[in-house]
């Protein structure tokens, strides 16, 4: 018992041939770009629940049905459960397995004598083959397989953060072409109403053939927009019924209009980038460089010898009746020692496989932070600009409004043709289009970078 629970801790204990984790440096700049501002909400955006920072009823609605019944979503989570099955079964083999069996053998023989049967039985207990891990290669496999794992579930969180800001965009988007048909709704009724002048003008001579022509090119320009964004407008739904995972159900809060989405988004320019650590994927980059050294540890294990022990105990008789006498018992215990001696490069090409792979891992990791410095860079230079432009749009709708208004006086003077009026026209409803464009701009960038400094994944702060 002593040598056995020695064998054991020897096993358990042993040393381990993987290399020491070191965290790759950062190849990007110490801070994000940008003049420092505080949070508006006092927390940071990974900590900054999605309906704390979605103030829309009906959004949040939506994202709670998208979490519980997206595909995609679920299919993640079940791969993570793969994985840690995964872990589990790479786990096994560091304790031994012990079986227990029983057997029973007939046998006759013709001997000098004449016929003889005779018959057998036994019941045993033991461990078969069992590697005493002493140089790690089953620790470092199974460190792998838990870094695999660990790794799988940093994907779910960032597929989980992924799924929360794909169904707010949508939603946005969709609360955009709902503005903007309603916008073309009242484009077309006001060019109805513009050819319709028009035509009777024509008819009683006032108005010129070209003005009915270009009355009723800026009518059908307007049917045509419509027809576009009603389009639009039912590809919107069926996106976010897809995102949902079932259609949305007719009891949903009403929604809120654009202009009146309040997105309670933090604005943390000026702050260190290494604040980017706390993203799943960089974390998931992370626990995969960290496998990579488990697996060059398993690797470099193989050169060693392999000692496994078999043992087992157990009892043997020729009668069932005597099987378990104290006289019937019986024992095994049998070590082997496996060392590799010519493998025909096999073991070399393993390490240099792991060894590859771990710097492929490590460039993996690099390019994480590079992109992720990237996406959260860009969105703060939107933070820092879509203000100004959409201040200089709106400027710019208040301009073609009075232009359009202007206009419409001087035709119906007689002082201009009705080409000012259509080039009027034209401008307002493209002044209009464009405030609505860049208002929802201005809000999927906030929700980019909520999700680009880890904000989804909770749902309170």
């Amino acid at each position: 018992m002593r040598a056995a629970a020695l064998l054991l801790a020897l096993a358990l204990g042993g040393c381990s041939l993987a290399p020491e984790f070191s965290r790759p440096e950062a190849p990007v700049a110490a801070t994000l770009p940008g003049e420092a501002v505080a949070d508006q909400a006092g927390v940071a955006a990974a900590d900054l629940g999605w309906r704390d920072f979605f103030a829309d009823p009906r959004l949040q609605a939506i994202i709670e049905l998208a979490l519980k019944n997206n595909r995609d979503l679920r299919e993640t989570a079940l791969n993570v459960e793969a994985f840690q099955a995964q872990y589990r079964i790479q786990r096994a083999p560091l304790l031994p397995s012990v079986d227990g069996g029983a057997g029973y053998v007939k046998q006759r023989t013709l001997g000098p004598g004449g016929h003889a049967t005779s018959e057998v039985y036994s019941a045993s207990v033991g461990v078969t083959a069992w590697e005493l891990d002493f140089f790690g290669r089953l620790r470092n496999l199974r460190d792998q397989a838990l870094e695999e794992y660990l790794a799988m579930e940093e994907n779910r969180r960032s597929a989980h953060i992924s799924l929360v800001a794909e169904v707010a965009r949508a939603y946005l988007t969709w609360l955009a072409d709902r503005q903007l048909l309603a916008i073309t709704e009242d484009t077309a009724a006001n060019e109805q109403a513009s050819y319709d002048l028009i035509k009777q003008r024509y008819e009683e001579g006032v108005a010129t053939r070209i003005d009915l022509a270009q009355a009723q090119t800026g009518l059908q320009t307007a049917r045509a927009n419509l027809a576009q964004y009603r389009r639009l407008l039912e590809q919107d739904e069926n996106l976010l019924t897809l995102l949902a995972g079932g259609p949305l159900p007719a009891d949903l809060p009403p929604c809120t209009d654009l202009t009146g989405q309040a997105l309670l988004g933090p604005v943390p320019a000026g702050l260190r980038s290494d604040l980017l650590l706390r993203r799943p994927d960089i974390m998931a980059a992370e626990h995969t460089l960290r496998a990579a050294d488990a697996s060059i540890g398993a690797a470099r294990a193989a050169f060693f010898p392999a000692v496994s022990l078999t043992a087992d105990a157990g009892v043997i008789s020729a009668e069932a009746s005597d099987l378990f006498d104290g006289d019937s018992g019986s024992w095994l215990f049998a070590p082997t020692l496996r060392l590799p001696i010519f493998t025909g490069g096999r073991l070399s090409a393993q390490l240099d496989l792991a060894e590859v792979r771990k710097e492929i891992a490590v460039t993996r990791y690099e390019q994480a932070i590079q992109t992720a410095f990237r996406e959260t860079a860009d969105a703060l230079a939107g933070i820092r600009t879509f203000g100004e432009q959409l201040q200089a749009e709106e400027l710019g709708l208040q301009a073609s409004q009075t232009y359009y208004t202007l206009a419409r006086e001087r035709y119906d003077q007689g002082v201009d043709s009705y080409l000012v009026v259509l080039d009027a026209q034209r401008s307002l409803y493209r002044a209009r289009q464009s405030v609505v464009v860049i208002r929802l701009a201005r809000l999927v960038n906030r929700v980019t970078l909520y999700k680009v400094l880890g904000g989804g994944w909770q749902e309170r702060s």
